[in-house]
């Protein structure tokens, strides 16, 4: 059975509008292709893999990381570090001393602090023949000193070359130069007259270098540094820029199991750098806590020892009209007194002095907060609370009214900046004074309790005598006085001793260090994988566009799936310029493919009528080897002992003729229009039973010849004196003569050629064979190259390298197949 060969039903098992539709990708030939331009891959990796080395080597900036652990305790009275309620302003709970230090640390005031102290606007780097390093400034032989009193253009390299004996060559860019400069002394932008360039100068260690745009001095690093570098690139910076790039590089964590452990990582290009600032910025920040805590308590200790001293004259005051009434009115020893209710009125009048001395006390926190004057604030505590919301909310005021006056200076009060941080100002007085309200109503309640409580006890003592009642009130009034004075007294103590014992509540665990740590980014490893892998991508990629675009037929197996058309035979590449294949080479596999194909031939036919048998050969377009396929069909046939005849009705373009040597005067077309007979087109070849009709000079009408009563005249004639009469007929999809002579054919054969025919050509003569206008159809596909194998499950052409093909002597076997065999052998060994 012919393969591909199906029964009827096989021609209704597929809607029919699938026919001729071939999948848009062929996964096969793709990786076929892939396998076949293994070598675009391998040139691929060595360029991704050089790019890599290069980038690796030469671009890529290196960016390290240093960390910081440190202890946060919670003992302390300061507004700058609460320890309570923040989390209702930051929306955070857990450690509140911790969050609100993790605040401090992105603070720009704190920030800005160590910009200027540290001079970090001032950056420096060096370059070699393509790379630039950052470097640190201890790295440097010299370090840049600016004027802050003159302006200076920043982001505007300046590269010193060192000369020798302490001199250095300023050498500035040669464009660039601003006119916009800014002042250090006043973080703003001011316009200059235009000016040229600077020329280069040498200058030595201390001597300040002058330029309209620029004023410095270096200093020499008094320790050596172990690099010598031939060239320093500095950069400043502004103030603001240098802050925003600090506070972009910072990371704060706290440990997972003990939440008041912090670990701060700072990110930067040179590790120098992140462990210098780490170090610089906890130590700082330990001395400001440590200020401002004891900043608090001096003042609360100073507050309470002025409330002492008037409380002190009152205390005098009240025990010499005590000591008056007992020398003078004698009362100092009162029968029945009711001691009971005495004790009790005199412990809730010592709560009462305790509570209107917090009054007091929360007074000047308010009068404090109110005149804006926080360096006199004094700690909650001496108004008998501890409140991180009020706390934090002061803090943030603080901050707010300090960046208010920042941005005065650049902005105009209507301006939307202005209006923003008034904004804020507003919410955190707000808060503040909410925070103060709540303890003044506990406060107001708890003393008119106290006072209910002691109107209930004054009415036992109504029975007294009026001046007994007169002792007992002024004794009241001393208790009372004396109970506040010991309150304050308490109070001041504790504020003493925090001032004595105060210290820091930052403890450092482990401070950063340079230990060699390698660098955190970029991943060397992971860019090199991503560039070769981008660089092998491409062919792929390429390759891919190329399938998904290419529309030819490259599948047997999807070809005969689309078509449902038998196919009858698989023919090989021709190598040789003469189309006489099986003539010249016999023992050729391609031969041997055609003698296939003659033999399959016989299940197209109706092989019931004896007459000779017309078979007809089409293609698509021209280039197919629709002829080619045609001269050795023929001469196969001829060399069967078939009486055969090969007949050339392409008119439009007669090409057999050449291959056998034969004069194209007089062929078909000057037959048909009459002009010669039978006889005088009729050509023997060395073939004896093979016989030739050329075309003959091209008509005007060729479709009008072909489909003439003449030539249906003439193939009944030849049927009569031939076995076989193959026809070489003009392609389908270019005219539609093929289709006339397919009504008088026995046999019909389309050539496909590999890697050539378009996919689209096949719809039409699939849907004329699908719907059975067209019958007695089979296929040949042609110039096959064998060494990619069929993909299909027979054997055409028997493949090569078994010593059965003239070109066996010249085959060698692929390296995938080598590989393949050899692996087979090594399994199958015993």
């Amino acid at each position: 059975m012919i393969p591909g060969k199906d029964t009827n039903v096989g021609k209704s098992e597929a809607p029919k509008e699938k026919y001729g539709t071939f999948a848009l990708f062929d996964i096969e030939h793709f990786l076929r292709r892939l396998l076949k331009n293994w070598y675009w891959f391998a040139f691929m990796f060595l360029i991704g893999y050089a790019i890599s080395w290069v980038y690796s080597k030469y671009y890529a900036q290196n960016v390290y990381a240093s960390d910081l652990s440190l202890s946060i305790s919670n003992n302390t009275s300061s507004y700058f570090s609460p320890n309570q309620s923040i989390n209702f302003i930051w929306g955070q709970g857990g450690n509140q001393d911790g969050v609100y230090l993790k605040k401090m640390l992105f603070s720009r005031s704190h920030n800005e602090y160590l910009v200027k102290e540290l001079n970090l606007f001032v950056n420096y780097s060096t370059k070699g023949l393509i790379k630039s390093t950052y470097l640190d400034k201890d790295d440097s032989p010299v370090f840049l000193d600016v004027d802050k009193k003159h302006l200076q253009q920043v982001n505007y390299p300046i590269t010193l070359r060192p000369k020798g004996n302490g001199t250095y060559e300023v050498v500035l860019p040669e464009e660039g130069q601003s006119t916009g400069l800014y002042s250090y002394a006043t973080e703003s932008f001011h316009n200059i007259n235009t000016y040229n360039r600077p020329a280069n100068k040498i200058i030595k260690v201390n001597e300040w270098y002058n330029s309209p745009n620029l004023r410095f001095r270096l200093i020499q690093n008094p320790v050596t540094p172990s690099i010598k570098l031939d060239n320093i690139i500095v950069n400043l910076a502004t103030v603001n820029q240098s802050v925003n790039d600090i506070v972009s590089t910072i990371a704060v964590n706290f440990d997972k199991e003990i939440n008041t452990i912090m670990i701060i990582n700072k990110k930067g290009y040179n590790l120098n750098s992140t462990v210098n600032f780490l170090n610089k910025s906890v130590a700082e920040l330990q001395k400001k806590r440590l200020e401002d805590k004891n900043t608090v308590n001096k003042n609360t200790t100073a507050y309470l020892q002025g409330s002492l001293n008037g409380i002190r004259k009152k205390l005098d005051s009240a025990a010499l009209v005590l000591n008056y009434l007992k020398t003078s009115e004698k009362l100092y020893n009162i029968k029945d007194r009711d001691e009971k209710s005495l004790e009790k009125i005199k412990d809730l009048e010592a709560k009462k002095a305790d509570i209107v001395s917090k009054i007091t006390s929360l007074n000047t926190i308010k009068s404090t907060l109110q005149s804006q004057n926080f360096d006199k604030m004094i700690a909650t505590n001496a108004a008998g609370f501890e409140d991180g919301f009020f706390s934090a909310s002061v803090s943030e005021l603080k901050a707010l009214y300090t960046k208010r006056s920042e941005l005065a200076q650049i902005y105009k009060p209507a301006s939307e900046p202005m209006k923003e941080v008034n904004r804020l100002i507003n919410e955190a007085k707000t808060g503040s004074f909410n925070s103060l309200k709540n303890y003044y109503t506990k406060y107001y309640d708890e003393i008119n309790k106290i006072d209910r409580q002691v109107s209930d006890a004054n009415s036992d003592l109504t029975s007294y005598p009026e001046k007994e009642r007169k002792y007992l009130d002024a004794e009241r009034g001393y208790n009372m006085i004396e109970a506040t004075y010991n309150s304050l007294l308490n109070r001041q103590n504790e504020a003493q001793m925090n001032v004595a014992t105060n210290q820091s509540d930052i403890s450092v665990i482990d401070p950063a260090k340079n230990i060699g740590q390698p660098p955190v980014s970029p991943n060397i490893k992971m860019a090199k994988a991503a560039i070769i892998g981008g660089m092998l991508f491409l062919p792929i990629l390429f390759i891919l566009i190329g399938e998904v675009l290419d529309n030819k037929i490259r599948n047997i197996k999807e070809l005969l799936s689309v078509t449902k058309i038998p196919l009858l035979g698989v023919i090989g590449n021709n190598s040789s310029e003469n189309m006489l294949t099986v003539l010249e080479q016999p023992k050729s596999s391609v031969s041997e493919a055609f003698r296939g194909i003659r033999a399959n031939m016989r299940f197209l036919m109706n092989n019931e009528d004896e007459k000779g048998k017309v078979i007809l050969i089409t293609s698509s377009v021209g280039g197919e080897g629709k002829t080619y396929i045609s001269i050795n069909l023929a001469s196969v046939l001829g060399l069967s002992d078939k009486k055969t005849i090969l007949l050339g009705m392409d008119l439009r373009k007669p090409k057999i003729f050449g291959d056998f040597k034969i004069d194209n005067k007089y062929g078909i077309s000057n037959y048909l229009t009459g002009e010669v007979n039978i006889d005088q087109i009729i050509n023997h070849t060395k073939i004896p039973n093979l016989d030739v009709a050329t075309s003959g000079p091209i008509p005007p009408n060729p479709s009008e010849l072909l489909m003439s009563q003449r030539n249906v005249k003439f193939l009944q004639e030849l049927k009569e004196k031939y076995d076989f009469i193959i026809i070489d007929s003009p392609p389908v999809g270019l005219v539609a003569d093929s289709y006339e002579l397919m009504k008088y054919s026995d046999a019909n054969i389309y050539v496909v050629r590999h890697e050539y025919t378009e996919k689209y050509m096949m719809k039409l003569i699939t849907e004329k064979y699908q719907n059975s206008e067209i019958e007695h159809l089979g296929l040949i596909y042609n110039d096959y190259n064998t060494k990619q194998g069929y993909g299909y499950g027979y054997g055409y052409g028997y493949g090569y390298g078994y010593g059965y093909f003239d070109e066996d002597k010249n085959y060698k076997e692929p390296l995938l197949i080598r590989i393949r065999n050899k692996m087979q052998r090594m399994f199958n060994k015993k």
